[in-house]
């Protein structure tokens, strides 16, 4: 298959960033020619191009809603499918399904949405929610298949009306596993805790920041790994505090398995989330987990096995379990592998890589109909 992947934004380091970088890899590997169109460009362009996988930037493409130049980007996406002719087109975050799903009906491309997370979760502010309900309600009517990356996100999906059922998949968000030296393995006593993650919403450092304000006349050590639009307020935030020398901010890095090997314990507190790439590789490393219970968290940890559910915006539980696993590494050590345990028995990346590609297939021949790929003529402005 000849496949575009469709993403927002490639100027940033995310979930779903990395979830198109080892994506698109695996299937490239499997024999399939795969190109990658977003705006912008980074690291994870970077790593695609020197792997032999072509990226595109979309010129016209902006995160903002703007009715007038959302239209000139819907019609520069239309001019790459007809100049690629590809046989799906996979898209992924919010405004690349919107658009992506719009450009495969005009161009009759076969199109497949993956859901990272829903903009209409809870914990999404309302106003929010209302709108993004019923503009993907409109996308799901125009949609060929949607996946979702939990169960959660599934079962939201449904409730909501967004697609009917036999259109909608859900494949559980993995990432290739790492050799033994990569798996959890902290230098020192001092209990190095770690949370990799934007400093944008949905994130919420602030929670974590104050519940470690709470317990430090404990010995622990926190490294904040991502860079966002809300990075410096909160390193305003730490300066200011007590706990200042024991919060380090490490950037955006392209050293994530190492930095996990040497960490004792990975934090995830968030007030809405889908399926967190970041939760999998810290599960992979063989790290305990202290997240946050919103979105397919539950998909993930199993509460008091390999880590804690934290009701959202709870400073005080967060700070009672970080506590708990502190003051005791054996316990931290035993969670930790039962993570390595739960990401081998559910969360191989292979499983995963598989059931996309079978799910590409199923819409590529329910669509064939719609080939071949051809542009509305100018009378119909595009």
């Amino acid at each position: 298959m000849k496949i575009i992947q469709f993403i927002t934004r490639m100027d940033d380091v995310g979930g779903a960033q990395v979830h198109v970088l080892d994506l698109s890899l695996s299937l490239m590997r499997a024999g399939h020619e795969v190109i990658v169109l977003s705006m912008g460009c980074g690291p994870v362009t970077d790593e695609l191009q020197k792997k032999g996988i072509r990226c595109e930037e979309l010129i016209q493409l902006h995160l903002k809603i703007h009715p007038i130049q959302d239209w000139l980007a819907l019609k520069e996406l239309c001019k790459w499918l007809k100049t690629l002719k590809p046989d799906i087109l996979a898209t992924h975050s919010s405004k690349a399904g919107m658009l992506g799903r719009m450009a495969g009906k005009i161009c009759r491309v076969p199109t497949v949405f993956t859901a990272h997370g829903w903009a209409f979760s809870e914990g999404v502010p309302e106003r929010k929610r209302r709108i993004y309900t019923i503009l993907e309600r409109v996308a799901g009517k125009i949609s060929n298949g949607i996946i979702t990356v939990s169960n959660y996100d599934y079962q939201l999906a449904i409730k909501h009306r967004i697609i009917h059922e036999s259109k909608l998949k859900t494949i559980h968000n993995s990432v290739p596993d790492v050799p033994e030296h990569l798996r959890r393995n902290p230098a020192g006593s001092k209990p190095k805790l770690i949370m990799v993650a934007r400093f944008a919403a949905p994130k919420d450092q602030r929670t974590l920041l104050l519940a470690l304000e709470s317990i430090q006349d404990l010995s622990w050590e926190l490294d904040l790994v991502g860079d966002g639009p809300l990075l410096k307020e909160v390193k305003d935030m730490v300066s200011r505090s007590s706990i200042a020398h024991r919060v380090h901010f490490l950037g955006n890095r392209r050293d994530i398995p190492e930095l996990l090997a040497r960490s004792h314990l990975f934090v995830l507190i968030s007030r809405h989330e889908g399926l967190p790439i970041s939760v999998i590789e810290a599960m992979r490393a063989g790290l305990p987990i202290v997240a946050s219970d919103v979105g397919g968290m539950k998909e993930l940890i199993d509460d008091g096995k390999n880590g804690f559910l934290i009701p959202r915006n709870d400073a005080e539980t967060l700070m009672q379990r970080l506590k708990s696993l502190i003051v005791d590494p054996q316990q931290m050590t035993k969670m930790g592998q039962c993570s390595r345990t739960r990401y081998e028995s559910h969360f191989l990346f292979e499983h995963m890589s598989d059931q996309t590609i079978q799910m590409y297939k199923t819409v590529l021949a329910n669509g064939i109909g719609m080939r071949p790929v051809g542009l509305p003529n100018k009378s119909r402005g595009v």
